[in-house]
C-alpha cells in the first residue's frame, strides 16, 4: 500500500466531522508510542512552551543522575540514550528557541558530569555534533535572542 502525500491526506481530514477527527487520532495514537506522545504534546504542553522545557530539563537532570560514568564505552551508551530522547522532544516542538534551550542544557550537563569528552573521539563528537545544533538553530532567530544565546554558547566549548 502507498503512503498519499500531506496535501492529499490535508484535503481528506477537511472533509471529516469533528468526532471523526478524534477517532482517528485515538487509532494513531494507540499504535505507535511516538504519535500518543505527540498528541501528548499537542494536546496538554503546547501552550505553555516554559514547563515543557523545564520538563525536558528535569528529565535529562534525572538521566545523568542515572548515568555510569565508570567506564566511558557504558557513559557513550548511556549518552547517546539521552540526546534520542532530547532529539525526540525537539521534534515534537519544533520550536528553534526550545531546541537551542534544551541542547545548551543538556551540554553544560555533559561538561558539569565529569566524563572525560576528550579521551573518547565518539563522545567527543557527539558533544561538539549538539554545539553545532545549537549553533544552526541561533542563526534563524531574532538578532537580540542571538546574542544572549551566543554567550552562554561560548562558555560550553571546551
Amino acid at each position: 500500500m502507498k503512503a498519499a502525500t500531506l496535501n492529499e491526506l490535508k484535503k481528506e481530514l477537511q472533509a471529516f466531522s469533528s468526532k471523526e477527527l478524534v477517532e482517528i487520532c485515538l487509532r494513531l495514537a494507540k499504535y505507535k508510542k511516538e504519535s500518543k506522545e505527540l498528541l501528548t504534546y499537542l494536546i496538554f504542553e503546547a501552550g505553555n512552551e516554559a514547563d515543557y522545557i523545564a520538563a525536558i530539563k528535569a528529565d535529562i537532570d534525572e538521566q545523568f543522575e542515572l548515568l555510569n560514568t565508570s567506564n566511558l564505552y557504558v557513559a557513550k551508551k548511556g549518552l547517546q540514550k539521552i540526546v534520542r530522547s532530547v532529539t525526540k522532544y525537539i521534534k515534537y516542538s519544533g520550536i528553534k528557541q526550545t531546541e537551542i534551550e534544551v541542547l545548551m542544557h543538556f551540554c553544560s550537563k555533559m561538561k558539569a558530569s565529569g566524563i572525560k569528552i576528550s579521551h573518547s573521539t565518539v563522545i567527543e563528537n557527539l558533544y561538539y555534533r549538539q554545539l553545532t545544533k545549537v549553533e544552526k538553530a541561533l542563526k534563524t532567530l531574532h538578532e537580540d535572542l542571538q546574542f544572549d544565546y551566543e554567550q552562554d554558547l561560548k562558555g560550553l566549548y571546551l
